[in-house]
């Protein structure tokens, strides 16, 4: 025979198999920020609804997360939310607008680091699960749903700074200047997102990803000295056996070596960061996923085919989630978000093809 024989693994088995490092029949595709602003369906709900009221009704929330799922034929489904929850959840007053998050009070001393609390996720966030227990009542046991949270380290940039767009001047002065106070933080984030990463997979997710956004400010040595250990005591409290644990790490290519003791399963990159010398920097047992720039989904399909023929091509298709190196671009047509995922399975089935033909 000189073709690959029909399979019948789900997407979900896809997923599962590429985050323990094996290599599928082919890759499985998923975007990050995939159930936002460039879905006309996501448009027309927030002509009538705020961010965190789509957020916080599951049944939207469900609905817009599923949109991309039948739309683009992605192979995962990550539940619709934000990553400044816990905060709000911790007692800190949160506004997100079209110019992005804003925190109310900053977390500036002790006083207000102990005034942050330890929040039961089951009541105080129980839409993020219901929103979680929907889509999987929608789409059955066949897809795999995705929950998330922010990273110690980025959560604390934004209950720190209030809002940020990359300069973290306030934070890092704490770093130099009340390092006990900043690793203080730290631990309690790290314990309260366990808990609600948790109720996610108790809910009903498959894998959950933790986005750590502003990794790629700090050196390796002081993001050793400061995120790394509560970031591993928020996966080991996980408990990542049970679901695989993806961590995200913006502009972080100058880290890897140091996220990959982090205890996460897959290590997704962006696309400043070239997946061969990622996988050679973090070796074979940890999945990869990314990583392709976003901003190549505005150009012309031949230029998206490519890209993502290369990023597979850097991995062969072992252990490799293909997703972009961070969110989708809201101008982003939707006929090329389709082109992306289209070419990730054309290009996956026929290497398949190839393997099976020079095996044989």
């Amino acid at each position: 025979m000189s073709s690959v024989q029909s399979s019948t693994a789900t997407k979900k088995d896809l997923f599962l198999q590429a985050a323990r490092g094996e290599r599928p029949e082919r890759v499985p595709v998923w975007i990050m920020r995939q159930a936002g602003r460039y879905l006309p369906g996501y448009q027309k709900i927030r002509e009538r609804k705020s961010f965190l009221e789509v957020a916080k009704t599951p049944e939207l929330a469900a609905e817009v997360s599923i949109e991309p799922y039948k739309v683009l034929d992605v192979d995962a489904i990550i539940v619709f939310s934000d990553i400044l929850i816990v905060a709000e959840a911790m007692g800190v007053q949160l506004e997100i607008n079209d110019d992005g998050p804003r925190i109310g009070k900053l977390v500036l001393d002790g006083s207000a680091v102990k005034a942050l609390k330890a929040f039961d996720p089951s009541s105080e966030t129980r839409f993020v699960g219901d929103a979680i227990r929907t889509i999987a009542r929608s789409v059955g046991p066949d897809a795999p749903i995705l929950g998330f949270a922010a990273a110690p380290w980025t959560l604390a940039c934004y209950l720190v700074e209030g809002r940020t767009r990359g300069e973290l001047s306030v934070i890092k002065r704490m770093m130099y200047a009340e390092p006990a106070l900043l690793r203080a933080l730290l631990d309690k984030i790290a314990h309260v997102t366990a808990h609600y990463l948790k109720m996610q997979i108790d809910a009903g997710a498959t894998a959950v990803q933790i986005f750590d956004t502003w990794a790629g400010e700090l050196s390796t040595r002081d993001y050793e000295d400061f995120c790394l250990h509560p970031t591993r005591a928020l996966i080991e409290e996980i408990c990542p056996g049970k679901a695989p644990v993806i961590l995200y790490s913006k502009n972080g290519a100058h880290l890897l070596r140091a996220v990959a003791r982090s205890g996460a399963s897959v290590l997704s990159v962006d696309w400043r960061t070239d997946l061969a010398e990622a996988r050679a920097n973090v070796g074979a047992k940890l999945a990869l996923q990314g990583n392709v720039d976003p901003a190549v989904l505005l150009g012309p399909e031949e230029k998206i085919r490519s890209a993502v023929r290369e990023a597979i091509g850097k991995t062969d298709g072992i252990g490799h989630i293909l997703n972009l190196g961070h969110g989708i671009l809201p101008t982003t047509p939707v006929e090329n978000a389709k082109a992306f995922v289209a070419a990730a399975r054309e290009y996956s089935q026929s290497d398949a093809r190839r393997v099976a033909r020079n095996v044989e």
